[in-house]
Order: structure tokens, then C-alpha cells, then sequence
């Protein structure tokens, strides 16, 4: 079917696309599309910091023959702050404070002591 103005060539159909960006896109009857999308968020130098420190004393807790009540209690905060940085690159002051809290108070072993020095360092060049 061909009429005036048409341009479709005498009855096939006509799809015209100026650009598309973003999302997938699918055409036919069998057409498939797929997206993935990926976040990533760059926490700043001093949170970079602290995450490293973060993760280097819980795999000192990780490792520890014998975890007590206490143990688990530190790295349940510690994995807290973990996830905020991974997720948002920052972590709430709230929660840098109790975790600065149950750390002073933390009897820590001598084979965590520079690991729970160096969080509360790295807490400290954050929160002032």
C-alpha cells in the first residue's frame, strides 16, 4: 500500500531511529535485549583509608582462634561501616562514633592492637 507521502517503498513497513542512548532496545517478533547496569562509587582518600583499615582488623578478627562475645559484637559494627563505604563511599558519624566507642573500650588481644589503633586513626582523620 503506497500512497502519498509514503515512503515505506511500496508497503514494507518504515522505522526511522535518529539516536537512542541508554537502556537496550529489542526489534522483531524474536528480539531480545538485555542491560546491565553497574554503580560504582569512589569513596575520597580518608574513607578509602579507613575502609582498608576496616577490613585489615576484621581479618585479624576472622582469624582469631577463640571470638568472644565482644569479638563478634566489633566486627558486626565494623562490617556495618564496611557495607556504608562499599555502598554509598561514605559512612554515617553515628556510626563511626559507636564504633569508635566500642573500640576505646574494646580489651583488645596484642595481635589486633595496631589494627584497632589504625581504625581509630582513620575514624579520627574523618570525624576531627
Amino acid at each position: 500500500m503506497s500512497g502519498e507521502g509514503d515512503d515505506t517503498g511500496g508497503g514494507g513497513a518504515h522505522v526511522q531511529i535518529g539516536s537512542i542512548s541508554g537502556g537496550s532496545q529489542a526489534f522483531g517478533s524474536h528480539g531480545t535485549a538485555e542491560s546491565t547496569n553497574h554503580t560504582v562509587v569512589v569513596a575520597d582518600q580518608q574513607r578509602q583509608h579507613l575502609l582498608a583499615q576496616v577490613r585489615a582488623l576484621r581479618g585479624e578478627l576472622a582469624g582469631a582462634a577463640e571470638r568472644t562475645a565482644d569479638d563478634e559484637a566489633l566486627d558486626a559494627e565494623l562490617g556495618e561501616v564496611e557495607r556504608e563505604i562499599g555502598r554509598g563511599g561514605r559512612a554515617d558519624t553515628g556510626l563511626l562514633g559507636r564504633l569508635r566507642t566500642r573500640l576505646e573500650q574494646y580489651g583488645a588481644a596484642a595481635a589486633t592492637a595496631a589494627s584497632v589503633t589504625a581504625v581509630l586513626q582513620a575514624i579520627a582523620q574523618i570525624t576531627g
